[in-house]
């Protein structure tokens, strides 16, 4: 199948909006990858202490016979379930390693943070943050320079872009990410959300919903909904920057030891399981640098995918981010031009009812990314970490006689009410819509919002936080169709915080037959659920966007068919309206406490949202 022209004509645009930055990142690849190995080219004294701490096998290996090593970058923390399993995974790696003639070390570790554990409180406001922070520590593991390879440790929200920021920093060594699964299902993420819409509305004390979230959240993994995490673990299969399929293998399955095992082997160009259609002899290989495999086609890859299981709208500010670091530069258009043309293909939570582990069975990421190869939809000829290129990550994983790993082709989809095929998808496009008018740009998550639910028109009623959000919803005061607008949300003002304390209210005015509709410059990830949510709104208010302009009464317009978003207000009137400002008690309680101090240079030098939010640029 050719590729779809639409996918050539934003490559094409990418391609060429990115010549200069993408041309002098290459250049210094090459450049560096010139150089003699680390311990061939330092200092003897910086030789000497870079293997101090290692066996002397393994400091004869790297000294003496030249071999590789491997750097291991862990975001390795038992607060987070999902990190929780990576805690053996660096005796494996180096138990692997030195069964291959190479060595390993921890170079470093990243702070990994749950937004589960942090939502709703202060902490939330150094979550998008933290992604910078993650993405150099990475740089201050790898910066030993001693290493000719790397495996990436880490799932979840932040942490993969991050990594994925750092690694590319360096991206003249070869690179894997290495997963560690979701958790077993428990309470149905429906049931869940059941409890939290009673909880908001009294008819549930703490007792009930704390037990009710803890039989969701139960074990070592991630969460199962398809948020964040589990969207970052699809478009790293989509970049083909994983071992093949394994995303979403849980952390208590014996196939996860082995696919963390074919992970060095994949990154020392020594996997064993390449495409059956490959070429001869394709396993003796070496595996490409991660700076030339996230090229643009690389990037409208992982683009594609996001569109076509509704994935996390954090990804338009993350992939943004992660591209600027390849020298690769994209917008929201980008993204909004492949989403006419990209469909639906999957239904998981919160747009359905499945969760990833359904998912998994139904066929997985290999069954969307065959799919949208085999629509023209994806770039086939892309590199990735396997011999056998991107059809390779069109399998699902399995065991086979001792405990040999093999793929099998994840189509045809094992329930089409989880994953359909292209030609019979739950949309014609994407999961996700850009929005433009006169309050901004912004994007909407409209998967998971019914049809009758796109367009809502209603006077706004303006608030400064979510947690004004809630009083007023617990006093009863939004009974009523209407638009919310929390502001002073974006990352110059508080580091924009995803509001999901916000979505039980809603859903209970939603469900009591309102029409409502959340309109932020913050986040709201996949957690808005049905309610229809413009987010990202930029530029954001604390820089004198237009949402500081909004007043209670003032009607908005919603419209997600159109692509618009717009206060009904007079041309003239509304641009002789005063701007409001960040109150400044606000301001000095958004940045005071539980370590926010330390982030006020990230909030003044943070990018917007559709430039990736990066305070390093």
């Amino acid at each position: 199948m050719s590729t779809h022209p639409t996918v050539l004509d934003v490559t094409d645009r990418i391609r060429e909006r990115s010549r200069g930055t993408r041309s002098a990142y290459l250049e210094r690849l090459r450049e560096i990858r010139q150089r003699d190995r680390g311990a061939d080219r330092m200092g003897c004294a910086n030789v000497a202490h870079a293997v101090a701490g290692i066996p002397a096998s393994d400091k004869f290996r790297v000294v003496a016979e030249r071999a590789p090593n491997i750097g291991i970058v862990t975001a390795y923390n038992d607060m987070l379930s999902a990190h929780a399993p990576y805690q053996g995974y660096p005796d494996i790696v180096k138990h692997e390693a030195r069964g291959l003639g190479a060595t390993a070390q921890v170079a470093g570790g990243v702070p990994a943070m749950c937004d589960g554990v942090t939502q709703g409180t202060p902490g939330m406001e150094l979550s998008l943050f933290s992604r910078d922070v993650i993405a150099m520590g990475t740089a201050v593991a790898l910066t030993h320079d001693m290493f000719d390879a790397a495996l990436m440790l880490g799932v979840c929200d932040k942490i993969v872009p991050g990594l994925l920021i750092g690694a590319l920093h360096f991206g003249h060594l070869p690179t894997v990410f290495v997963p560690a699964g979701p958790m077993p299902s428990g309470l149905s993420n429906g049931e869940k959300s059941k409890v939290r819409e009673q909880a908001a509305q009294g008819l549930v004390g703490r007792q009930g919903l704390l037990e009710a979230e803890m039989a969701a959240y139960h074990t070592l993994g991630t969460c199962t909904f398809y948020g964040t995490a589990n969207s970052n673990q699809m478009l790293l299969e989509a970049m083909g920057l994983h071992v093949p399929g394994s995303a979403f293998i849980q952390p208590g399955e014996a196939m996860r030891e082995t696919l963390t095992r074919e992970a060095v082997r994949t990154v020392l160009g020594k996997a064993g399981g390449v495409a059956p259609d490959a070429a001869p002899g394709v396993a003796a290989w070496s595996c490409p640098p991660i700076g030339e495999i996230v090229d643009e086609r690389c990037i409208v890859n992982a683009m594609a995918a996001l569109l076509a299981t509704g994935g996390s709208t954090n990804h338009l500010i993350h992939w943004v981010a992660v591209a600027r670091s390849a020298g690769i530069v994209i917008d929201w258009d980008d993204f909004s031009q492949l989403s006419d043309i990209v469909p639906l293909l999957t239904r998981v939570y919160p747009n359905g009812s499945a969760d990833v582990n359904a998912f998994q069975a139904a066929g997985g990421p290999g069954f969307v990314i065959g799919e949208l190869l085999d629509a023209g939809l994806m770039h086939a000829d892309v590199l990735t970490v396997r011999a056998g290129g991107i059809r390779e990550f069109a399998a699902i994983p399995s065991l086979e006689g001792e405990g040999r790993l093999v793929w099998h082709a994840a189509a045809p989809s094992k329930d089409e009410s989880i994953a359909r095929p292209a030609g019979n998808p739950f949309s014609a496009t994407g999961g996700l819509k850009l929005l433009n008018g006169n309050l901004g740009r912004s994007v909407i998550k409209v998967s998971s919002v019914p049809d009758d639910r796109h367009v809502i028109e209603a006077p706004a009623r303006v608030f400064d936080s979510q947690a004004a959000l809630q009083k007023a919803f617990t006093a009863g005061e939004l009974e009523r169709d209407v638009v919310c607008v929390v502001r002073w949300q974006g990352p110059q003002a508080n580091g924009m915080p995803e509001l999901h304390k916000l979505t039980p209210p809603l859903s209970v005015l939603q469900g009591k037959g309102f029409r409502v509709a959340l309109v932020t410059d913050g986040r709201m990830s996949g957690a808005s659920g049905k309610v229809p949510a413009a987010i990202h709104v930029s530029p954001e208010a604390a820089v004198g966007g237009p949402l500081a302009k909004v007043r209670d009464g003032d009607v908005i317009r919603l419209d997600a068919v159109a692509g618009t978003l717009r206060v009904l207000v007079p041309d003239d009137e509304w641009a002789e309206r005063e701007t409001a400002t960040l109150p400044e008690a606000q301001r000095i309680a958004d940045g005071h406490g539980l370590g926010r101090e330390l982030f006020a240079g990230m909030r003044r030098n943070a990018l917007t949202a559709e430039e990736g939010a990066c305070t390093w640029l």
